[in-house]
């Protein structure tokens, strides 16, 4: 009698409620669909992510803590404004740890990730080109997820993550200012550059992709 052995498939970690909420909230902010100055009503992100007061509340006192949400007297919480002069603040801390990151990457990178992070450039650029701005912005967040993991440096993930959520949210309000093509180029550099194990070819593909962002926020403030 012949008998049938399933290979175990590891699941993956099942997420913490106030990681999903973080997540849909902050979805929800980039998007401008929590318009900046406009209040946070608890009860309102508890319905809109099905989640309870707990999770959401912890969610929100997260995004207090990295700037997303102000804490305002008498007037609760409230979607933080972008302020321009400071988004140039932004951008070029952001440079110096997307550098450190790209560096660790080439080193550190497993061939799979390699292949995926250029995979991912690669559907940003065919997405741009047609003008898709719901893919192109969902293989840019995946490219982030696995250059973060690829560079097995939590410091500087932990740092930059406040940072490019506040790009993004930047590339929201003024997308009309951008040029999604030149950006997704900017990223296929650094991720063939991580690809390549070539520390200083990623180094350069980061500063090419932070040049961007840093000409995109001048245009932005020169009109």
């Amino acid at each position: 009698m012949s008998t049938t052995v399933q290979s175990a498939v590891p699941s993956a970690p099942k997420r913490r409620a106030a990681d999903v909420a973080y997540d849909a909230i902050e979805t929800l902010i980039c998007t401008l669909r929590l318009a900046p100055g406009s209040p946070v009503v608890e009860g309102d992100l508890v319905e809109q992510t099905r989640l309870g007061r707990t999770p959401v509340r912890e969610a929100l006192l997260r995004m207090v803590s990295i700037g997303l949400i102000a804490q305002q007297p008498r007037r609760g919480l409230l979607v933080s404004t972008i302020d321009l002069a400071d988004h140039l603040d932004v951008v070029q801390t952001r440079r110096v740890l997307e550098c450190l990151m790209a560096a660790c990457s080439a080193r550190r990178a497993t061939a799979a990730q390699r292949k995926d992070i250029v995979r991912c450039a690669e559907k940003m650029l065919k997405a741009a080109a047609r003008g898709n701005l719901d893919e192109y912005m969902g293989a840019d967040l995946e490219l982030d997820k696995i250059n973060h993991a690829a560079s097995h440096n939590h410091s500087a993930v932990k740092a930059v993550v406040p940072l490019i959520v506040q790009c993004r949210r930047f590339w929201y309000a003024y997308q009309h200012a951008g040029d999604i093509v030149q950006a997704a180029n900017a990223h296929l550099a650094l991720a063939q550059g991580i690809a390549s194990g070539d520390e200083a070819a990623a180094i350069a593909g980061a500063n090419q992709l932070m040049d961007y962002l840093q000409g995109f926020a001048r245009r932005v403030i020169d009109n």
